[in-house]
């Protein structure tokens, strides 16, 4: 799984069938710390759950359509949680974390 930012949304007038009734958004890859990543991808959210803003974690590849009416559809980016919150422990000298 990776984390990214929703930073849009995609409205399409024609699409694959397999897409029907499933909702896309745009998204930016992040790093633990919230920094951009690599550049924007298209992903579907077929929970509907996510928007503008909105940490997200991701799939990539043939599992990104497990979760869609349609496993068959043309897609190589799914949203497949929402983040809450990020806690990243940082090792020091001495063994101890920040």
């Amino acid at each position: 799984m990776h984390l990214a930012k929703v930073i849009g949304t995609v409205v399409a007038s024609q699409k694959s069938t397999a897409l029907t009734g499933v909702k896309m958004l745009v998204i930016q890859p992040i790093d633990e710390k919230k920094k951009p990543k690599g550049r924007p991808i298209v992903a579907t959210d077929p929970n509907m759950q996510a928007g503008p803003g909105t940490i997200v974690t991701y799939i990539v590849g043939r599992e990104a359509t497990l979760n869609l009416p349609n496993s068959f559809a043309p897609v190589d980016a799914g949203i497949v949680g929402i983040v809450d919150g990020i806690n990243v422990e940082v090792a020091v000298k001495g063994g101890k974390s920040q």
